[in-house]
């Protein structure tokens, strides 16, 4: 099972569509998440990505502040408890139900932990954690790094977890985590 990321496009329409087509025809994912920063730019993924979507509004998109609207999500995804935020913790305009990312973190809740917010892609593990940024797909971004995605692939060993360049499509960050090394729910 393969897991399409994107974060923070900011209106980047045309660049989103770009990632969803290289996301599905290089990558060939099964879904894909938005997790945040412009959570309107999901209309421009429908129009080329007919596949599962799981999406999560931007702390500063309007949509955050309706309790209607799920702000994370955790899934279970191949056997692996995911949890889909823009942030990596909780956020001032979170809502009192809004589950707390460093909460599910700390319950062993969750075996990997999604997020956007910063536009610096990374990966990080630790304490039984996988934690990915995608990074952005702005065009320009101040923090100074191009745009990107992100794909994880979910197999019974473990999880391969990497960061893919938008322009040319090639992955230049990669970790694998076996399972053992991860929080799996029983």
């Amino acid at each position: 099972m393969r897991v399409g990321l994107v974060s923070d496009t900011h209106g980047e329409l045309q660049n989103l569509r770009e990632a969803a087509k290289k996301l599905k025809e290089k990558w060939q994912v099964d879904l894909i998440a938005h997790l945040g920063d412009e959570c309107e730019d999901v209309a421009a993924l429908r129009e080329v990505w007919r596949g599962k979507i799981i999406q999560v509004p931007g702390v500063y998109c309007h949509h955050y502040r309706d309790p209607a609207i799920a702000n994370r999500v955790v899934r279970e995804i191949a056997g692996y408890r995911i949890l889909f935020s823009h942030t990596k913790e909780a956020h001032k305009n979170d809502l009192p139900d809004d589950p707390k990312p460093e909460v599910l973190v700390a319950q062993r809740a969750v075996a990997i932990v999604a997020y956007g917010h910063t536009h610096i892609p990374e990966i990080t593990k630790g304490e039984g954690i996988l934690w990915i940024n995608p990074g952005h797909l702005k065009n320009e971004d101040k923090k100074g790094h191009k745009p990107s995605f992100a794909v994880l692939e979910l197999k019974p060993e473990g999880v391969t977890a990497q960061l893919v360049d938008f322009f040319s499509g090639a992955s230049f960050t990669e970790e694998f985590v076996p399972r053992e090394e991860l929080h799996i729910s029983r």
